[in-house]
């Protein structure tokens, strides 16, 4: 069985740890790897690699951090199929989905590798007598990442590139219930020239994000997952003053309008309900029907029923399984809840026809509830598995009021061919990522991931601008320089009003 290593100052080491976790293949239940659960000392090493690389790292030339990442770029476009067939050997998603996970973390590093003029200051001349002012974008120090199990590449693709790029080191934990396709991002990293200790990683459970929140030394922590951890980490982390953005859990809505392109949103809507099992913090989990679009409602349950069940690694399966057995009972028991809550069931995929090699995997199928109303715990909780809330609206008014009333704000999106309607919608919908027939409007790196209300804890969100503003600080300088002749005498006060 293959043992995952840690990182530690440019070398992957094994830990000497006591406690060990399985990496399983939900499809088949076949144990993949052993991943540690780091011991105190191995973080106290990687955080100390860390702040010694640091010292160094911080004055590299911006443009060699750039090729840095330029050669990074071309070497996870090389490998990109054999990382997404790790990520669906350990994960689940189907080898298309993984494969799309490992490119937009891709766009990421691309975006990563433009840190010459993304990190660049302000400069005002002469705001008074001989004085200008400038500000410098410098890096924070050490700073870690906190990764979830459903975007095993694209997510520590947005973290570390980022940082390291800005002139940061970096302590990543990924998730234990699938850390292969991240070692091995991590490997390329190191092929592309990131230097010993720039880069480390530690593996394991609550205790180790304890440790990281609480060490003196880390400054900034990164974090994606569920709203749980990420509340506590967030709390954690700021009582020991570090800086914190946290993106965490959501309850997308996508509002249907009659005059919508049919075939188009239905497309849509089951490509991002049921894609990746339902397992993103993107999905479409709620759809609101207005008025006639409530008609639609069986021809939805016909897309979601020609969805293929199996194994992601095999062609043509279009829903994988989920992370885990206990992933799979959770959801089985919310779309039990819905049923006795009052929700009508339109498709149950419980217990989806597969094939024998499967029978033990971790599989849903597609579901859809209809006349869901809040209060049932399927529309107020996550659900995170392929399940599909339909709910009625009258008019777009009253969509858009139902959706404000719900506390997360990841993402929401609309459906129609009005224009009226759709700046009507992104105008007065208090969600941060709108689509416009666009049902995962998760934007590209030249804008930042701007979730907000209780899906975010922290002002600066991952990636793009915003997150060279997490991880650098911005310092002003204001100077006066004088030449020989005119230098002031020693008791003179420079008067920045003049």
């Amino acid at each position: 069985m293959q043992t995952i290593k840690l990182l530690i100052d440019g070398q992957f080491v094994e830990s000497q740890t006591s406690e060990w976790r399985e990496v399983i293949n939900p499809a088949t239940q076949t144990v993949l790897a052993r991943v540690p659960v780091a011991t105190a000392r191995e973080v106290e090493a990687a955080v100390g690699a860390a702040k010694r690389a640091f010292a160094g790292w911080r004055y590299t030339p911006i443009g060699t951090r750039a090729r840095i990442f330029l050669r990074y770029q071309q070497l996870i476009r090389e490998h990109t199929q054999e990382i997404a067939a790790l990520l669906t050997a350990e994960q689940g998603k189907t080898l298309a989905d993984a494969e799309g996970d490992v490119f937009r973390g891709l766009e990421v590093v691309e975006h990563a590798a433009n840190i010459g003029t993304l990190q660049m200051g302000e400069l005002a001349n002469n705001v008074a007598g001989g004085i200008d002012t400038y500000t410098l974008q410098q890096p924070l120090g050490v700073c870690a990442g906190i990764t979830p199990f459903n975007f095993p590449a694209m997510i520590p693709l947005w973290m570390f590139p980022m940082a390291i790029a800005c002139g940061n080191t970096f302590v990543l934990k990924p998730s234990e219930q699938d850390p292969m396709c991240t070692m091995r991002l991590v490997e390329l990293a190191l092929q592309a020239g990131i230097p010993a200790g720039v880069l480390n990683v530690v593996h394991g459970t609550a205790p180790v994000v304890d440790a990281l929140c609480d060490h003196p030394d880390v400054k900034a922590i990164s974090f994606v997952g569920s709203t749980r951890v990420g509340t506590h980490v967030y709390e954690r982390a700021n009582r020991a003053g570090k800086r914190v953005q946290c993106m965490m859990g959501a309850k997308n809505h996508a509002v249907v309008l009659p005059d919508a392109n049919k075939e188009q949103t239905l497309n849509a809507l089951a490509g991002s309900s049921f894609g990746a099992a339902g397992q993103r913090c993107m999905a479409v989990s709620v759809v609101v029907l207005v008025g006639a679009a409530n008609q639609w409602v069986p021809e939805l349950v016909e897309r979601a029923k020609s969805l293929k069940v199996g194994d992601g690694a095999a062609q043509g399966t279009e829903v994988g399984p989920l992370i885990s057995k206990a992933a799979r009972e959770r959801v089985e028991r919310l779309i039990a809840s819905g049923q006795v809550e009052g929700a009508h069931i339109e498709l149950d995929g419980r217990e989806p026809a597969l094939e024998s090699t499967l029978q033990s995997g971790n599989f849903v199928g597609p579901t859809i509830f209809s006349k869901v109303k809040p209060g049932m715990s399927i529309y107020d909780e996550e659900i995170f598995g392929p399940v599909l809330c339909l709910c009625q609206a009258e008019t777009l008014d009253e969509a858009i009021a139902f959706i404000n009333r719900n506390p997360n704000g990841n993402g929401t999106s609309i459906f129609t061919q009005s224009g009226a309607a759709a700046r009507k919608f992104q105008e007065e919908i208090e969600v941060g990522q709108v689509g416009i027939n666009v049902p995962i409007p998760v934007p590209v790196p030249l804008f930042s991931f701007t979730g907000s209300r209780a899906s975010k804890l922290g002002d600066l969100g991952p990636y793009g601008k915003q997150a060279v503003l997490f991880y650098t600080q911005t310092k002003t300088v204001t100077a006066r320089w004088f030449d020989d002749q005119t230098v002031a005498p020693l008791n003179t006060t420079i008067s920045l009003s003049k």
